[in-house]
């Protein structure tokens, strides 16, 4: 890629950047935790299932598991049953109580800092691993990469990439590093209320005139999904 064209799809991305903060002010993770414990469980569970079934799962959850000392000693079967409506239950319960058990014996019981001791505990990948750092302990080391960042930076002509590690890189490079979750939460925003993937609302999109695909996108049947925790 030339500089030139480079620069220019930074400027752009800049100026999306701007428009998504004035569109979504307040945009903030939609996951309801107290503790960095909590949301890294909630962001486990949230692995292909929607946030808001998710907040209708934790509540009880913490009410009986609150801490990650709770959950590493918990009935594996209770546990099972506690997070079941979130889909993949029994993967979901063994990598949480997992992660908890390596959080007590190895981290001295608080979620690690750090992206490389993040990716070695059981079910997180990069995805749950920058929302855990940049809103738990807000620390931005990455782009979190789920399926509306992946339509809407494909869309939107900033990547021309399906891998989420990838996007992730491209994105890395267009954007500011203190800007990199504000990107995210807000996209995120933005593909449930206006660039949906089977309907786009490109006539009443407020990034219409930077997006190569307006009033281009083909029907989608089948939604993507990363599968990534």
């Amino acid at each position: 890629m030339s500089i030139r064209k480079q620069s220019s799809k930074k400027q752009r991305a800049l100026e999306i950047l701007v428009r998504l903060k004035r569109l979504y002010p307040d945009a903030t993770c939609s996951l309801n935790y107290s503790t960095p414990v909590q949301l890294l469980v909630a962001t486990i569970l949230s692995a292909q299932c929607t946030d808001e079934r998710v907040n209708l799962v934790t509540p009880g959850l913490f009410s009986k598991f609150p801490d990650a000392a709770t959950l590493a000693n918990a009935d594996l079967t209770e546990l099972e049953t506690s997070v079941r409506s979130t889909g993949f239950y029994r993967n979901k319960a063994k990598n949480i109580q997992a992660a908890c058990r390596m959080i007590i014996n190895e981290f001295g019981g608080h979620v690690p800092k750090q992206m490389e001791q993040m990716l070695r505990l059981p079910g997180v990948a990069r995805k749950t691993a920058n929302v855990v750092l940049a809103h738990a302990y807000g620390i931005n080391v990455g782009v979190t990469v789920d399926t509306h960042v992946k339509r809407l930076s494909e869309r939107l002509g900033l990547t021309e990439h399906t891998d989420p590690i990838r996007i992730e890189r491209d994105l890395m490079g267009l954007l500011p590093q203190a800007d990199w979750e504000n990107w995210s939460i807000r996209l995120v925003y933005h593909g449930r209320a206006i660039c949906k993937a089977r309907s786009p609302a490109c006539d009443t999109c407020k990034l219409a005139d930077l997006c190569p695909s307006a009033f281009n996108v083909p029907q989608v049947t089948v939604k993507a999904k990363i599968k990534e925790a």
